[in-house]
């Protein structure tokens, strides 16, 4: 809900310069949440490294054939853009467009609330970590589904109900997650490994390349102190947990 509404501000407001600066933190919280704390987490314990690196691998190729098929679903047209399509063919594919964001965006919820279950069981200092990193990469995400869905002809208030209501997925995955993985606590270091190849995905083939089109040293030295941030974030909670 957190995640949502600050999109919904942030979208309604277009305060873009805020959008591309928590695009920075999150390479930080994401690449440190995974590599510092939830690898390290499920490397630890009783599972094989062979088995645990292949669910890795398995993750990151996993990651890059769904957005595949989400690039390839997704056919952007706007009314004019001298394609020749009838009139109105492409305020049809915006909606539709919309609803199979509703839909995608829905899905991905479920699985963060399983990932957030799996790290709560694992470690509560991994969950709280988990949420936040989750939390600081949905922003950016939710802020380009908003203008999706406004653009598909969704009023303001529907697109935020709508989007609120797929965000409760993940406490949907969040309680299935939490009494699966009670059940089989096995499964949760490879839960936890999922969790980061999809975290290091997003960061290095989302994130960081919409950071690289920026190059110039005034944007660059800004990006670079809120990746660091981002990793400081971690650091501390972690440092914290383990003082605990």
């Amino acid at each position: 809900m957190l995640s949502i509404s600050a999109a919904a501000v942030f979208s309604f407001s277009l305060l873009s310069r805020v959008v591309e600066r928590m695009v920075s933190l999150s390479v930080g919280i994401l690449l440190s949440t995974s590599l510092l704390h939830a690898l390290p987490e499920a490397f630890e314990s009783q599972a094989d490294p062979h088995t645990l690196f292949a669910v890795l691998l398995a993750g990151l190729l996993g990651f890059f054939l769904l957005e595949k098929m989400a690039i390839l679903r997704h056919s952007h047209h706007y009314e004019g853009d001298g394609h020749g399509h009838e009139h109105g063919h492409d305020a049809h594919e915006a909606g539709k467009a919309g609803w199979m964001i509703l839909v995608g965006d829905g899905l991905h919820n479920f699985t963060d609330g399983i990932l957030i279950a799996a790290a709560f069981l694992a470690d509560p200092n991994l969950g709280v970590i988990t949420g936040v990193a989750i939390i600081a990469h949905e922003i950016p995400q939710e802020i380009g589904d908003f203008i999706v869905l406004l653009n598909a002809g969704f009023t303001r208030v529907r697109a935020y109900v709508y989007n609120l209501l797929c965000s409760l997925m993940a406490v949907v995955g969040g309680l299935l997650g939490y009494f699966t993985l009670g059940q089989a606590s096995g499964l949760i270091p490879y839960v936890l490994v999922f969790a980061s190849s999809g975290f290091i995905y997003i960061a290095v083939s989302d994130l960081m390349p919409q950071m690289q089109r920026r190059a110039t040293v005034r944007e660059t030295i800004p990006q670079v102190i809120l990746i660091a941030l981002g990793v400081s974030v971690v650091l501390f909670l972690t440092s914290r947990g383990h003082a605990h």
